[in-house]
């Protein structure tokens, strides 16, 4: 039976009447004035969306998808033009892939065993209202990945988006919530403030009926939802390497290597932070980057002014994150073409860039003498995130050894980073990648918590 919504407003109304609260009028539209609003309509909401069929809710989900594709490019480039982060073009295909490799209501089906001792049943059932802390880097992406998978296993958001990706958020928060609405779903599902800060943030994190926190930023975020004493989520901060051994294909990981590190320039925290290059081959890979017409070698008196520019008193000056190569080229002295879309540069193991997280594309190479040394290496600079690792190799034992030495969530082999989380690669996608707390690439069964059924008889037909 077909569920109008008119009937859906109506079971709205009954609930909020059961709970003696009035619905806020903000949540016509999901912007709401507190974070109390924002969590007593999603504490309504999430109750009506259960009432609500498992078809009507993979519906939503599909208009989900549609709507923002709808409205890609727009939102692409306001997300551009507010934050001062990224590549409209990578923004749209960030968007397309969280829109199309999401998974929906398919990641929640049950499982049931049989045997002498009767019959099992485990259901993935939501967790209640789930608050979210997104941030500047990818406020379309990480809205599109964490709405569909949060909604898709039965339950309510509401988000703290980072203060800088406001606007972008607003408009991101709309268009889902009148997707929802429009496929027969309930208001207030998907919200947050109008104003977020950081009183709003701790507002949330410490709100009774918030049942989830899910963190997706850097370390301090992370730390915060961890010590809430709630259910956490953490999805933290990385410094990727990419190792590159002397038996690659080297002209092969000269190309995935540009198009990692350069990929929204370099925000995304998947993308290759620092190369590690055996010495035997390190010529060759300079050369076939250079040849692909995207990338820029520095000097070393280049890098030097690059490295004093974009580093001060060992933190990454914030001004140069996400920017275009020739904007920060450019504010060095140093002119490039257009097409050009990385800088790259010799280093030694000790230089700041290939320590810090430095989110750019600017990327510092480490010559080492034999893979053995790579490796060492490569898990050091990884420092522990246990996030993302990429390696070039055609031995199979190089390969194994690195991916066991480093333990990352993501490995990726003979491919650009984003391989890892689909684009180009198999498997879901995800933009809360949860190093910390385990999960690994999030997706809807992760917003669950299992339920078990048992019937202790006989069950079988044979």
């Amino acid at each position: 039976m077909q569920t109008s919504e008119t009937q859906v407003a109506e079971l709205v109304r009954k609930i909020l009447e059961e709970m003696q609260v009035s619905p806020p009028s903000e949540a016509i539209d999901g912007i709401f004035a507190t974070i109390d609003d924002a969590v007593e309509a999603a504490v309504a909401a999430q109750k009506a969306l259960l009432a609500l069929t498992l078809e009507k809710r993979g519906e939503i989900i599909e208009l989900i998808r549609a709507r923002v594709l709808d409205s890609n490019e727009r939102l692409s480039r306001l997300a551009v033009s507010e934050t001062h982060l990224g590549r409209v073009e990578d923004k749209i295909r960030e968007n397309i892939l969280c829109c199309k490799k999401t998974p929906g209501i398919e990641d929640i089906r049950p499982l049931a065993l049989s045997g002498d001792n009767g019959m099992m049943l485990l259901e993935y059932a939501p967790v209640g209202v789930i608050g979210a802390l997104t941030p500047i880097t990818n406020p379309t992406g990480t809205f599109i990945n964490n709405t569909i998978s949060m909604v898709a296993a039965g339950n309510a958001v509401v988000f703290n988006c980072h203060p800088s990706a406001k606007e972008t958020s607003k408009q991101m928060l709309l268009l889902l919530h009148q997707a929802i609405v429009d496929a027969g779903g309930p208001p207030g599902l998907v919200g947050m403030v109008a104003e977020p800060t950081l009183d709003s943030a701790n507002a949330l994190v410490s709100h009774p009926k918030i049942n989830m926190l899910v963190a997706t930023g850097g370390k301090a975020v992370v730390d915060v939802v961890l010590r809430s004493g709630k259910k956490a989520i953490g999805a933290g901060a990385g410094n990727p390497p990419c190792l590159v051994d002397e038996t690659a294909n080297l002209r092969r990981a000269a190309n995935c290597i540009v198009n990692g590190a350069s990929v929204n320039n370099n925000i995304f925290c998947i993308c290759e932070k620092e190369v590690i290059v055996v010495q035997e081959v390190a010529d060759v890979l300079t050369k076939f980057m250079e040849e692909t017409g995207r990338a820029y070698q520095l000097s070393p008196e280049e890098a030097q002014k690059v490295t004093d520019l974009v580093v001060v008193d060992g933190h990454i000056n914030g001004k140069y994150i996400g920017r275009d190569v020739q904007v920060i080229l450019k504010d060095a002295g140093i002119i490039v073409n257009d097409a050009c879309r990385l800088a790259f540069f010799h280093a030694e193991k000790d230089h700041p860039l290939v320590w810090i997280e430095q989110m750019m594309p600017i990327l510092p190479m480490v010559t080492v003498k034999t893979v053995q040394e790579g490796i060492r290496f490569g898990v050091e600079v990884e420092k522990g995130n246990r996030h993302t690792a990429i390696m070039h190799s055609t031995n199979i034992d190089n390969l194994t050894a690195f991916a066991r030495a480093v333990q990352t969530t993501i490995f990726v082999k003979n491919a650009p980073c984003y391989a890892g989380i689909g684009l180009g690669g198999e498997g879901h996608t995800s933009f809360t990648i949860a190093g910390p707390t385990g999960e690994g690439l999030t997706s809807a069964r992760t917003f669950t918590r299992q339920r078990r059924c048992v019937l202790a008889e006989s069950f079988r037909i044979i």
